[in-house]
């Protein structure tokens, strides 16, 4: 696999008809980002998210931080 090319993938929560956003984590280590997409536009915009940024949401997430 080129690790230079994103390599999509959707979480396996997300079973709502295609109302997801994508990650794509294998950059993370050679740019120290990870890019994210909206599922339903997939050659439309990325949005690139610095590693530890997105480490720490994911944190959070985990954690129970963004509970309402």
């Amino acid at each position: 696999m080129n690790t230079e090319q994103p390599h999509w993938i959707t979480s396996s929560y997300s079973e709502n008809g295609g109302q997801c956003v994508e990650v794509a984590t294998n950059l993370a280590a050679i740019h120290g980002t990870v890019p994210l997409r909206d599922s339903k536009n997939p050659a439309g915009p990325a949005l690139s998210v610095h590693a530890t940024a997105f480490a720490t949401f994911l944190t959070g997430v985990k954690t129970g931080e963004f509970s309402a």
